[in-house]
């Protein structure tokens, strides 16, 4: 029985940062941006959130955990929101590649946060690693009371809140796409951006918003993972391919915010899965793989079935020349 609970507890805690990423994806797509920079902007909201609570510590007599936790989230939402600015820029009004582009930000992402986090870890006084303890105290707090309940509470109420906010998070998009007027606004733009732009709907900003606003939700996916998962610690190359993976999870839910709790939380128990099995070290990459595995199986069925609803946005990736509409 424990070793259930335990398994279902590391599959919440990995699939997290994957909710992060696509739910901040998904609200991409659906206006038609396909934003392959998920990793970099992960890497970049983890490395800001980590930098900007460091020299807080380092620089305040008595540092306060939540102060420190207010500052991370700033720097993270600033870091990886400038990063899914210069995409627009790149992408909506230059018109560059979004494929390449957004390839090119996930480099940039990984090695901006791999030097920054790696190199600037002489500030702390040498031991190797950049650490803020006192503000990932803030992150890793769990709820009192019903953390402390046998198995429920350990299930489902020992993590900190950086989890139940993307829980909030991606019920409020799931609401704000489908339920609400500038939700259809954004999804019809994703279909067809001429139609919509014929139909007065600003293309232009509703692009912009939802990329740079999925950009900064991924970038949460980065803070929650240094911050909760490591507590507060950088490592070089940490994230592994979990910004892949969170791309890859746009794809198993169909474009869907809710399918993307539990995906993710599958996603999270498949990536852990080898470690609860006497594999070899071969077969322990095969099981790594599976998530990609299952993604490519549902992408085979729902392209087989071909209902309008389980595809991607029809103009997804497509740049928009409002010159050209008529």
């Amino acid at each position: 029985m424990n070793v259930i609970i335990v398994f279902l507890q590391k599959a919440i805690t990995q699939g997290i940062p994957l909710l992060f990423g696509a739910s901040g994806e998904i609200l991409t797509e659906k206006s038609g941006n396909l934003n392959l920079g998920v990793p970099g902007m992960m890497y970049m909201g983890g490395v800001g959130g980590l930098i900007g609570a460091f020299l807080y510590e380092n620089n305040a007599a008595n540092p306060v955990p939540f102060v420190g936790m207010m500052i991370a989230l700033a720097c993270a939402l600033l870091c990886a929101g400038l990063g899914a600015l210069v995409y627009s820029v790149l992408t909506i009004t230059l018109r560059a590649n979004q494929n390449v582009t957004g390839l090119a930000l996930t480099t940039f992402g990984m090695g901006f946060g791999n030097f920054f986090g790696g190199s600037l870890s002489k500030l702390a006084g040498g031991v190797g690693q950049l650490s803020t303890q006192v503000t990932a105290s803030a992150f890793r707090a769990k709820l009192p009371v019903l953390s402390e309940i046998p198995v429920v509470g350990e299930l489902l109420f020992s993590y900190g809140w950086l989890t139940y906010f993307a829980l909030l998070m991606t019920f409020i998009l799931s609401w704000f796409m489908f339920r609400t007027r500038i939700g259809l606004n954004l999804r019809s733009i994703g279909e067809s951006a001429a139609t919509a732009d014929a139909a007065g709907i600003n293309v232009t900003r509703y692009k912009y918003l939802s990329t740079i606003v999925g950009g900064m939700m991924a970038g949460l996916g980065g803070l929650y993972f240094v911050m909760e998962y490591t507590g507060g610690t950088w490592v070089n190359n940490g994230f592994g391919d979990r910004g892949w993976l969170a791309v890859a999870l746009v794809i198993f839910a169909r474009w869907r915010p809710l399918n993307a709790i539990w995906g993710s939380f599958l996603f999270g128990g498949l990536y852990i899965l080898y470690l609860y099995l006497p594999l070899s070290r071969d077969m322990q990459e095969v099981f790594k793989a599976l998530p990609y595995l299952v993604t490519i199986v549902v992408l085979v069925i729902t392209s087989l079935r071909k209902k309008r609803e389980d595809q991607p946005p029809a103009a997804l990736g497509l740049p928009y020349f409002r010159e050209s509409r008529g």
